[in-house]
């Protein structure tokens, strides 16, 4: 992956560097993003909102389906992303929606892109200024490229790789045993798949554990050198995160992007429960 995919608020202030910061602020049923960046941001941050730049609109591909290439493109452009210049993404969910567009980004071919770990809590933690209102337009960027530079999972090839090695599902434990499910018409897993929630990527201080750490997390769910790895979770958008914290320990993983949402779309595929 080159660069490490993470940076501390530390490092972000002594790069010496102007990067492109995107705020990604979203939560699933959170207050809108945009009136969150309002009230604070850090400044010269570009919002970019994840249901109309980072997803196309909910469909057969689930609720946050992969963005057709030239709405994305366009987003980054408006966003002031160049090829030849650094971008940080930043939220305040623990990294969760913005490793939605690190993953993007790498995935169209971007290789300086870098998550804020800690996010905006973090920002604010280490007494960095805050802007408020809406956002200066940025100069427009030059981005460009084609998707492919990060691997992805049909619902066809998730099912063939539950069987070569880890598929894992990123959502909370109760979602993936079928206990409950607050957004999805169907509760269980994928047959085969081992949770990996997301919440086990972090300290309790809100940001990601060091490589070691990580790497005991991964290897009690079989992750291990060459061996294939797939990752999954409701819709798509928080898989990356797992993605991302597999990349900080040297793991390339695939992206199932349907996720859970479009697997249930069609009632014969399995689902398992427990």
């Amino acid at each position: 992956m080159g660069i490490s995919p993470l940076i501390s608020v530390a490092e972000l202030a002594r790069s010496g560097e102007t990067p492109v910061l995107l705020d990604v602020r979203w939560r699933l049923g959170g207050a809108p993003g945009a009136e969150e960046f309002a009230r604070g941001h850090i400044p010269g941050a570009q919002y970019v909102d994840l249901d109309t730049a980072l997803a196309d609109p909910p469909g057969a591909g689930g609720r946050h389906p992969l963005p057709e290439p030239a709405r994305f493109i366009a987003a980054m452009r408006a966003a002031g992303v160049d090829r030849g210049r650094g971008v940080v993404v930043y939220d305040d969910w623990s990294g969760h929606a913005a490793a939605r567009a690190w993953w993007l980004l790498r995935h169209y071919g971007h290789d300086a892109v870098r998550l804020l770990d800690g996010g905006w809590s973090a920002w604010r933690d280490a007494g960095g200024e805050v802007a408020v209102g809406a956002h200066d337009p940025a100069a427009p960027g030059d981005f460009h490229g084609e998707p492919g530079a990060m691997e992805t999972l049909t619902a066809t090839e998730v099912v063939e790789l539950a069987a070569a090695g880890p598929l894992l599902d990123a959502r909370a434990p109760e979602r993936y045993r079928g206990e409950v499910e607050p957004v999805d018409p169907v509760a269980g897993h994928i047959p085969g798949a081992r949770n990996a929630p997301t919440g086990a990527n972090l300290g309790t201080d809100g940001r990601f554990l060091g490589p070691e750490a990580l790497r005991d997390v991964y290897a009690a769910h079989g992750v291990a050198p060459g061996v294939p790895v797939g990752v999954y979770c409701g819709s798509g958008v928080t898989a990356a995160h797992d993605v991302l914290a597999l990349a900080t320990i040297g793991v390339r993983a695939a992206l199932y992007p349907g996720s859970w949402s479009e697997w249930v779309t069609d009632p014969t595929r399995p689902v398992a429960t427990g």
